[in-house]
């Protein structure tokens, strides 16, 4: 089984040589996606023997990732690998990674930087990153431990089966949540990271806050009865209970009470509301989903 390694960059040409030279030891073919750098990266790369794709402008890891997915498609890859350009991975690990699927024990394997419960990711991240893990979860058959993690192993069933669409590193979730609603087997390996420093050029809130909506979206569109149905019968109750609580009061005081009222009648109304929202995308999803 071919392995190649797909590496997204933005910038790296302090990194990318000695990455590329490491990864020629153990790999059939390098992708490197230059997502609109203004340095040497490209150049770099391509005199290393790495097949390059160049964007002209930045236009985010997403975009990167799915361009190696396409490339990947094109070049009929038995298995890809995903390895950032900062230095944080290590070549070391690649084989610990793709070993689940050589041995035909998983489709996607990610290599996790918690399960072996030593990190060095910064206490801020760390938090974000088990957040959303935990929404993700929500949507996967099975629970992970590190959904964000950029270091994985792709078969050619998730390659062929899988079509990203986000441009941002909400991507990572959408990959997860689409293999598994395709019942593609997915499993984690522990990885190191070498985190020497802040390597993102993100503002961590902001790019947080990007993904966690990214991974609600795609929570919401692929479990639209769990992700709407259940808040709506928590707001019925409620409702229902602001009902029976204003009609008391009218029988007792002979008016009714405004404040119980317009209670009882705005959480009905959003019950209702998400009720209709959660039969209608479920029917879209499903139609969707039928289609050849």
């Amino acid at each position: 089984m071919k392995i190649t390694i797909g590496i997204p960059a933005y910038n790296e040409e302090k990194n990318i040589a000695s990455i590329i030279t490491k990864l020629k030891k153990i790999t059939d073919s390098i992708i490197v996606c230059d997502d609109g750098s203004s340095d040497m990266t490209t150049e770099i790369s391509k005199n290393l023997g790495a097949i390059v794709i160049s964007h002209e402008k930045n236009m985010g890891y997403g975009v990167a990732i799915n361009s190696i997915f396409q490339k990947s498609k094109e070049m009929n890859v038995d298995l890809l690998v995903t390895f950032d350009a900062d230095g944080q991975h290590r070549v070391e690990d690649i084989e610990k990674v793709v070993e689940p699927i050589k041995n035909n024990d998983a489709d996607l394997v990610i290599g996790s930087r918690f399960l072996d419960k030593k990190s060095d990711v910064p206490n801020y991240r760390k938090i974000g990153i088990k957040v959303i893990t935990q929404v993700t979860n929500a949507s996967m058959k099975k629970k992970l431990t590190d959904s964000q993690s950029g270091f994985r192993a792709y078969n050619k069933q998730v390659l062929s089966q899988i079509s990203p669409s986000e441009v941002g590193m909400g991507i990572s979730t959408e990959i997860l949540i689409k293999s598994s609603s395709k019942g593609l087997r997915i499993t984690e390996v522990p990885i190191t990271i070498l985190y020497s420093g802040d390597t993102s050029t993100h503002n961590p809130v902001s790019q947080g806050a990007s993904v966690l909506i990214s991974t609600i979206k795609f929570t919401s569109i692929e479990h639209p009865l769990k992700f709407y149905g259940i808040p709506s019968i928590i707001f019925l109750i409620i409702g229902g209970g602001f009902t029976y609580s204003a009609i008391e009061f009218y029988s007792e005081v002979g008016r009714l009470s405004t404040n119980l009222t317009l209670i009882a009648a705005g959480t009905v109304l959003i019950g209702i509301v998400l009720i209709i929202t959660a039969v209608l995308l479920f029917s879209l999803v499903s139609v969707v989903r039928e289609r050849p």
